[in-house]
């Protein structure tokens, strides 16, 4: 039986998602982009090269340089499809006071505080406190209100979370 090589549908349909980030993250891919590119021609040269060496079936130096360069393209498609679907995030709670994506919250947790920002899936850093807005936390949080109270079952069980201010 053969195998499909083509991504499920669920897959190809996040290409074309918005794509939520911050200035910052999006000047960084872009940063990111521009790199890759200037990077294009080298690779290209080097698989050109490594290419004359003969038997391309036997040439681990080919295959290598091949590899580099269309994980090369790939990055730069990805990264373009991520700027061209970007939606950058605004900071605060917004007009209606509820928790959204760029909110910064303040929880009370078992008694003591954590504050949380809640940004776009690639942007996180739970040890910093910055959770995705599609994270069992993040998800939960969305459009709920200073004084809500909030219990959520995770993998280690149920956790009770008050949320103090929303910034």
């Amino acid at each position: 039986m053969r195998m499909s090589k083509r991504p499920s549908d669920e897959l190809r349909n996040k290409d074309y998602e918005p794509f939520h980030i911050t200035e910052e993250g999006l000047n960084r891919l872009r940063e990111k982009l521009a790199r890759l590119k200037h990077a294009l021609p080298d690779r290209i040269e080097e698989t050109r090269r490594t290419a004359a060496y003969g038997d391309r079936s036997e040439n681990d130096e080919y295959k290598t340089a091949k590899a580099t360069l269309r994980r090369t393209n790939w990055q730069i498609l990805n990264i373009e499809n991520q700027i061209k679907r970007a939606v950058i995030i605004k900071f605060g709670s917004g007009a209606s006071g509820t928790i959204q994506i760029g909110s910064t919250v303040v929880l009370e947790v078992n008694g003591a505080k954590k504050i949380f920002q809640i940004l776009g899936p690639h942007e996180t850093d739970p040890a910093k406190g910055r959770i995705s807005y599609q994270s069992p936390l993040g998800a939960a949080l969305l459009n709920h209100s200073k004084g809500d109270t909030l219990v959520i079952q995770t993998g280690g069980g149920s956790r009770t979370y008050r949320i103090l201010e929303i910034q």
